[in-house]
């Protein structure tokens, strides 16, 4: 009897294993088709009012609108986005912390510091490329040159001239090393904690020149308040048409492209149920017309991926930007 009692214990435990096996994973699928229940923050890694903010909440608003919780931005910056970045890996892979990148936090800043404090390959889970974005080279409205060949023959005359950008490592920090480089100019990168304040310096006169995203430079090149004399895409944009590409300076020029883009990711291991339902709502966002011509308007062409073409996307670009700052002989502690 003893012996029967005990084979039926064990058959129990057995059984009752088993059925909380097969309980975990329904437990489990059923919070990421709930998803989300609870508000989620995106952690944006740079200040107020740049073009990684003004992105983060335009997608915030439309998984909101789509997905019935708050995405709230948090700005988390410093480091050249790094902090951000950090605390962004760091987090839960629950889907309630996600991250708005760019070519700085995750290909360009391995390159640059000793230890950024995360692998932007690794450590994160991508979700969708959003958008890619040329920079303007822009000046202050007194400025003496008036083209691009101007300004590297005014450089030439004057080492030493300081550029202003946003982040170093960013797009618009190479923007101007590799211009540096390949026009045999000195011109010296001076970083700014955000766009507002460079920009409010370039249009006051304390800076003459800068390298900044067409999403928050654009306006002020339309009321004129400063000039633009170069983009540096692959081509030429709508909203200012007579502003040629850097490359149409052809010879060494002519390979010349930096292009910001801007993408959203989650922690690395965060559920594919997740990571594929907000795919879906940014690549529906993205489809949607009045979507499209706004963010044209704003300075940026929407693009949308899915979760593989932009993971093949990043390790492209974290290929591409690694030599350049290698050639440059960039380095950040």
């Amino acid at each position: 009897m003893v012996g029967i009692n005990l084979r039926r214990r064990r058959l129990l435990a057995t059984a009752g294993g088993g059925a909380m096996t097969a309980l975990a994973p329904m437990g489990a699928s059923r919070a990421q088709a709930d998803y989300p229940v609870r508000p989620v923050r995106i952690i944006v890694p740079f200040p107020a009012g740049g073009a990684t903010d003004i992105l983060g909440r335009l997608v915030g608003q439309k998984l909101t609108e789509a997905l019935g919780q708050q995405f709230i931005v948090e700005n988390k910056p410093g480091a050249g986005g790094n902090i951000g970045a950090a605390l962004a890996a760091q987090s839960a892979p629950d889907g309630y912390t996600l991250f708005m990148g760019s070519p700085g936090t995750h290909a360009v800043n391995a390159h640059l510091y000793d230890k950024p404090g995360y692998d932007g390959i690794k450590d994160f889970a991508p979700i969708s490329l959003i958008v890619k974005a040329p920079n303007l080279l822009v000046v202050h409205a007194s400025f003496p040159a008036g083209t691009l060949v101007e300004f590297i023959d005014y450089a030439r005359k004057n080492p030493g001239l300081t550029y202003g950008h946003t982040s170093n490592g960013g797009t618009k920090h190479l923007a101007g090393e590799l211009l540096r480089l390949k026009a045999g100019i000195d011109i010296v990168p001076v970083a700014y904690k955000g766009s507002a304040p460079m920009m409010a310096d370039l249009i006051g006169g304390h800076l003459k020149v800068a390298f900044d995203d067409l999403i928050t430079s654009l306006q002020h090149v339309t009321n004129k308040s400063i000039r633009a004399l170069a983009i540096t895409g692959e081509s030429r944009w709508p909203s200012v048409p007579d502003v040629p590409r850097v490359s149409e300076l052809g010879g060494v020029f002519a390979d010349y492209d930096v292009t910001a883009w801007y993408g959203l990711l989650a922690p690395a291991r965060t559920p594919t149920a997740i990571i594929d339902k907000v795919n879906a709502v940014v690549a529906g966002a993205l489809q949607d017309k009045a979507l499209r011509d706004d963010l044209y308007a704003k300075g940026v062409e929407p693009i949308g991926s899915s979760p593989k073409q932009f993971q093949e996307f990043i390790a492209a670009e974290y290929q591409r930007w690694g030599d350049v700052v290698r050639r440059a002989g960039i380095k950040l502690s």
